[in-house]
């Protein structure tokens, strides 16, 4: 990796999400910084998520997935419930405000502008991960707010990635 300067990733600009799920009435989702619209018509977006994740397991066994987008003045304790904890170990969605999509995915509404619920309808087998694409079949628009950016996550808030994000690499040019 002599050519590869990671401090170029940072000129890449993301969003920050809760990618959720729902398996049997098991409700599960995590933090995430990979998910784009890939597609207008039909509409689909795509996450890319650890296969270590439990999140990554029952997405890939339910074949729904749900994300919503987490805006600026989201609290580090809000992120931490959903990013730094094992939904093996807790339920993620105790005291969080979410409604059920039609098609049975969670919604956050906490700390939310918007939320999509989409089925799979494609994976990519990665190394280390499983890239997730999804045809949109509902959304919903909360509120306007500015939307939290993982630059902004990172510099304002001081946030760390998890050993299993995408963008773990990146805590060591902190």
């Amino acid at each position: 990796m002599a050519n590869i300067d990671m401090k170029a990733m940072f000129s890449l600009t993301y969003g920050m999400y809760v990618v959720s799920t729902n398996l049997d009435g098991r409700l599960n989702g995590q933090i995430a910084n990979t998910v784009m619209q890939i597609t207008s018509e039909p509409l689909c977006v795509a996450t890319c998520l650890n296969k270590a994740n439990l999140t990554t397991e029952l997405i890939s066994k339910s074949g729904v997935f749900s994300v919503s987008v987490l805006e600026r003045d989201v609290p580090m304790t809000f992120i931490g419930q959903f990013g730094f904890k094992s939904g093996r170990d807790i339920d993620k969605f105790v005291n969080v405000k979410y409604r059920m999509s039609e098609g049975g995915t969670p919604l956050v509404e906490d700390w939310c502008a918007a939320a999509f619920d989409a089925k799979v309808v494609r994976t990519v087998d990665m190394p280390s991960h499983i890239l997730f694409v999804g045809e949109v079949r509902e959304s919903v628009f909360f509120k306007e707010a500015p939307l939290l950016t993982y630059s902004e996550y990172h510099s304002i808030k001081k946030g760390k990635s998890p050993k299993t994000a995408p963008t773990f690499g990146f805590n060591a040019l902190k």
